[in-house]
């Protein structure tokens, strides 16, 4: 027997195919939202990590910075604490610079000149005194110039000056006093004092 089949197959096969096809739609629609979602989530956590990075960044860079302020005002204090040795070991080593000035100048000075005023400003002395003639003001001239301690002396001014009952030269000159050299260890050499005369 022959069977006819009388049924809208075509109608059928047709709307299986939308089905299948709006099933297909939807299944990439939602992996398309899928896969959106998971890039965001992967870049949202890659900027948070970012962020974090910066944040730790800013924070490490901050205690650099109190670190490195810290250092600068270290360096200050040890630039401070270096300039007060220095001018301590200056004043150290020229301690008994006076003593010897004295010393000298006592023993430089001839017989018939008399000191009224010797001042020290830095390396240069000024000495003011008498001398019962100008030949005796040039003796105390060469011996000084003679000296270990002193050098360059330079009369500023001799005039006649009336002492008592003397007829006096009254003298004022410069004298430069040289400063002891540091050897290479470093320890200031004192002048010689043995030269005077």
């Amino acid at each position: 027997m022959i069977r006819i089949n009388l049924l809208p197959h075509r109608q059928e096969k047709r709307i299986a195919r939308q089905r299948r096809f709006v099933g297909m739609l939807a299944f990439s629609f939602l992996v398309a939202i899928a896969i959106l979602i998971a890039g965001y989530l992967f870049l949202s956590s890659k900027i948070d990590t970012q962020n974090e990075r910066n944040e730790f960044l800013t924070i490490e860079n901050a205690k650099l910075d109190k670190e490195i302020a810290e250092i600068e005002k270290l360096k200050a204090e040890k630039q401070a604490l270096l300039d007060r040795k220095q001018i301590v070991e200056r004043l150290q080593s020229n301690r008994t610079e006076i003593v010897h000035l004295m010393d000298q100048l006592t023993r430089q000075v001839p017989e018939g000149v008399y000191l009224k005023d010797v001042k020290q400003t830095a390396d240069l002395v000024v000495i003011n005194g008498y001398a019962q003639s100008n030949a005796r003001v040039s003796t105390l001239m060469r011996n000084l110039n003679d000296s270990a301690i002193f050098e360059q002396p330079l009369l500023i001014e001799v005039k006649s000056a009336n002492v008592g009952n003397q007829r006096l030269s009254d003298f004022i000159l410069n004298v430069k006093v040289t400063r002891a050299v540091e050897n290479a260890s470093g320890v200031a050499a004192q002048p010689n004092v043995a030269k005077g005369k």
